[in-house]
This record gives structure tokens, C-alpha cells and sequence, in this order.
């Protein structure tokens, strides 16, 4: 009997070796996925924004011009018609490729008269073809008063919303217009201040053009103090 628990005995032992060897088989055999996974730094996130939502943002001319080929709303609102005067100023709205737009070297700007109403005082920013090739305008100018010494008054001018941009085509000695519109500061109370010049970026451009300016005081802070931007449209304002 004492033989026979003492075979038993080696039998159970050599058993259970045999098992503990098949079971570091089968772990090595499964590639040792019995351990915690390793932590592997993950690659960062590529950076989001929201390219269009300056759209709704202030315009400023000091940096660059605005209005770009996708640009949708403004409703320009200076004063004058839409289509222009129908003289020979007035551009031909079409559809063109980007790189026949006008630079800024290839225009002249003005401000036509002012034409009030309901409070507003409404101009028209007046760009005009100055170089001997066709070429186009569409979407925001970036507009920016300054005084003497070059300094901006003011907020960035706000664009206007509403109407789709067009592209503008602009024959040699042709014009395009965009509104600027501001509240009557003896109406809304803003604080003002009387500008040396207003600065005009033409469309995707980042050069400005300088406009001496000659209608007074604007609002520069305080109630109703925004200034707004249009469209351009065909025309001269006129």
C-alpha cells in the first residue's frame, strides 16, 4: 500500500509538471497576449477652424482685403442704384476665373457723395480700372478710417448680410461700388472722431488704397457706433 500512494504521488506530480509546461506553451504559442497591452502615445489631432465664420466678422482694410471668391451676403447699401449710373463706368456683372481679378496697383479709389435716409448716412467706395486689361472685383472691401498719422479710428466696419456676391467685371475705366453705412451720430448719440483718410483693400488683396477723407466726423465708439460694408456691385453709386 505505502508503494502504492508513494507511484500515486508521482504520478500527480508528473502530472501536473506536465500541465504547467502546457500551459507556457499555449501563452507562448498565443503570443503572449495574457499581458496588459502597452500605452502608445497617440498622434495629435490635426487643428480645427471654421475658415468661413470670419464671414460675420469685422473688416478691417489695414490688413488685407476681404472678400473673397466664396463670399456670400451684403447687401450694399450705399447710396446710388445697384446697376450704376449706366454710363461708361458701369462694369458688366459675369462670371470670371479668380486670376483675372483686379490687383490693387490696377485700381483707383474714391468715395461718391453721401445719400442720407432714415437716419443712415450711406457712400459708395468707388473702385476703378485703371490698367489696360479687363479684370474683376467680387465679395467685401476691407475699409479702415485713420487719422493723420495712420492710426485706425474705431472698430473693424461690419459687412452686411443678406445678398449673395457676384463677380463684377471691370473694363478698362470701369467702376464697381460697395457700400459704406453708418447711424447719423446726431441721432444715435456715438462718440466721434473725423478721419484723415479712409483706407480700401480691394477683394483678396492685401495692399490698400488711400482716400483722402472729406464728409466729417464718424462714429467711432459708444451706441449704434458700427459702420458697415456691402457687396461690390456694377456701377459707380452714382
Amino acid at each position: 500500500m505505502a508503494h502504492t500512494s508513494q507511484s500515486s504521488r508521482r504520478g500527480a506530480a508528473l502530472l501536473a509538471s506536465t500541465v504547467a509546461a502546457l500551459g507556457l506553451l499555449t501563452a507562448c504559442g498565443n503570443g503572449g497576449q495574457g499581458k496588459s497591452p502597452e500605452s502608445v502615445s497617440g498622434t495629435a489631432a490635426p487643428a480645427t477652424g471654421n475658415a468661413s465664420s470670419a464671414d460675420s466678422s469685422g473688416t478691417s482694410a489695414v490688413p488685407s482685403g476681404t472678400g473673397s471668391s466664396s463670399t456670400t451676403g451684403g447687401s450694399a447699401t450705399g447710396g446710388g442704384s445697384s446697376t450704376g449710373g449706366g454710363s461708361s463706368t458701369g462694369g458688366t456683372t459675369t462670371s470670371a476665373a479668380a486670376s483675372a481679378r483686379c490687383h490693387t496697383s490696377e485700381l483707383t479709389a474714391s468715395v461718391g457723395g453721401n445719400d442720407p435716409g432714415a437716419g443712415q448716412e450711406n457712400f459708395p467706395i468707388v473702385l476703378t480700372n485703371k490698367s489696360g486689361r479687363s479684370c474683376t472685383v467680387r465679395g467685401f472691401p476691407g475699409a479702415a478710417f485713420v487719422n493723420a498719422s495712420g492710426t485706425q479710428l474705431g472698430p473693424d466696419p461690419q459687412r452686411e448680410s443678406g445678398t449673395t456676391a457676384t463677380t463684377v467685371t471691370l473694363k478698362p475705366g470701369q467702376s464697381a461700388w460697395a457700400g459704406l453705412t453708418f447711424s447719423s451720430p446726431e441721432i444715435s448719440g456715438a462718440k466721434t472722431a473725423t478721419p484723415a483718410a479712409l483706407l480700401v483693400t480691394p477683394p483678396d488683396e492685401k495692399d490698400s488704397l488711400k482716400v483722402t477723407w472729406k464728409n466729417g466726423a464718424v462714429p467711432v465708439s459708444g451706441n449704434a457706433s458700427s459702420v458697415r460694408l456691402g457687396v461690390f456691385s456694377a456701377g459707380s453709386g452714382a
